[in-house]
């Protein structure tokens, strides 16, 4: 590994390889890093998040409901859908949004048993710098790459995510 020095990963694929030479742990290269990636970027979030008084669900709720477009209204089945939790959690998760005066519970007008989740204005401001902020936390962490690298790393996590999610 010319200019490359060596990691975590690399000391446990070594340790496998010399243990159990007859498991091919290739794949772990790329993988065991994606996921030691993911645990750092989550913390990296969440420290920005917590600047504004969210966590990274919270602020989660609040973007789905800011890139819904205005009215900035979804229902809790959607928005739960978008963020790919349960009832309970979707529940939980606009309670503390709400005492918080982030978002509002409305009265929905296609089904009088229902609800519409509203962002409020403070909801609107809120998720705007909290997105901001995170933004430029990760150009900073990006900008060690050259535009041709971020463009073929893109490339290369949404094929690997592909494999991963249903499509749509």
């Amino acid at each position: 590994m010319p200019d490359m020095a060596r990691d975590l990963i690399d000391g446990t694929i070594g340790g496998w390889q010399g243990t159990r030479p007859d498991i091919d742990t290739t794949a772990l290269q790329v993988t065991g890093r994606l996921a030691r990636i993911g645990g750092h970027l989550g913390r990296r979030q969440e420290a920005v998040f917590e600047r504004f008084g969210l966590n990274r669900g919270e602020a989660g709720a609040l973007s789905a409901l800011r890139i819904s477009g205005p009215p900035h209204q979804l229902s809790p089945t959607r928005l739960g859908k978008g963020l790919m939790l349960s009832s309970a959690g979707v529940t939980s998760r606009i309670d503390r949004l709400e005492r918080r005066g982030l978002v509002r519970r409305l009265p929905d007008p296609d089904d009088r048993r229902g609800v519409i989740i509203e962002l409020t204005g403070q909801g609107i401001a809120t998720v705007d710098q909290a997105v901001a902020a995170v933004a430029a936390s990760d150009r900073e962490l990006v900008e060690r790459l050259d535009p041709d690298e971020i463009t073929v790393l893109e490339s290369l996590l949404r094929k690997l995510l592909a494999g991963l999610e249903l499509p749509e």
